[in-house]
């Protein structure tokens, strides 16, 4: 018994000069690291919806570790890529789109090249993107329209002895065909922050019926946008990246998240060229 206790004690009276000696180190140090020389990338974004005007928004990519820009005239001139040659073929017709800022109030998102003639409704034949930037570097994709995917029904459920509903969305999907769909619900306007925005696929649906829900959130005259969008496989490879890369952003534990692209051709090019089709319903909450 003795033995222990003395062994216990020399054990207590080392870890104690570790500490003691730790605390009269001085551990910090400043550690340069020398990053390699940043090489900024073309970025695209083109979503095609039938019946709307072709717009395509071509910008560069800038350093992680820069400084966060002043949002002026000098930060547009500066990530937008201007001067470059962009085409969108479709059934034998070319569509040339003009170097001009075009802001969409409905989406908040602000483009720099457009054609002003609408989008075909044409489910039947591909698009195809190209573009010449000024220094000769080349960007190709290739996307089709899909057909949009009802919405089959929006419900309005008021909580017991509450005053406040949820919203329940439904919509049945094909088990024929592999799927996949971006869910958004806006309250009161669509150029709110969108209260539910995600990708997914078919195989999360109980044989083929899908349910959207919210929580009790939402009081009797306040106005629920929903909004189903049936896309393809590399919008939501693109989607889904994206969404990691910024759930990512500023966490030293988790993996980088590059970006899934649909984009080829010579300048390594990084974004997405796709169609838009969706079905949207205004739902006034009422009991």
């Amino acid at each position: 018994m003795r033995t222990q206790m003395f062994h216990s004690l020399k054990i207590a009276a080392f870890t104690a000069v570790i500490f003691f000696g730790l605390q009269a180190c001085n551990l910090e140090k400043e550690i340069e690291i020398v990053l390699p020389e940043y090489e900024p990338r073309l970025s695209v974004e083109c979503y095609l919806e039938p019946g709307n005007i072709f717009t395509l928004l071509l910008s560069k990519t800038a350093p992680y570790f820069e400084a966060f820009p002043t949002l002026d005239d000098q930060f547009l001139a500066n990530i937008l890529e201007d001067s470059a040659t962009v085409v969108i073929r479709h059934n034998g017709q070319e569509y040339p789109l003009e170097n001009r800022l075009v802001f969409n109030p409905f989406t908040g998102k602000l483009f720099n090249y457009a054609n002003f003639i609408p989008v075909p409704e044409d489910y039947e034949h591909d698009f195809e993107l190209s573009i010449t930037s000024k220094d000769g570097k080349t960007i190709t994709a290739v996307t089709r329209l899909l057909p949009k995917v009802p919405i089959d029904s929006v419900v309005v459920q008021f909580a017991p002895a509450d005053t406040l509903a949820r919203v329940l969305t439904y919509f049945t999907d094909d088990l024929n065909t592999r799927n996949y769909y971006r869910r958004m619900l806006h309250f009161s306007s669509l150029d709110s922050v969108p209260r539910q925005d995600f990708a997914l696929s078919d195989r999360f649906s109980d044989n083929g019926k899908f349910v959207f829900g919210t929580s009790y959130e939402f009081a009797e005259g306040d106005t629920v946008i929903n909004t189903l969008f049936h896309i393809d496989q590399a919008y939501y490879d693109y989607f889904d990246s994206v969404q990691n890369a910024f759930f990512s952003n500023g966490n030293p534990f988790a993996q980088p998240s590059p970006i899934n692209s649909n984009l080829g051709g010579t300048a390594n090019a990084i974004g997405i060229f796709t169609g838009l089709s969706y079905d949207r319903i205004f739902t006034i909450v009422e009991r």
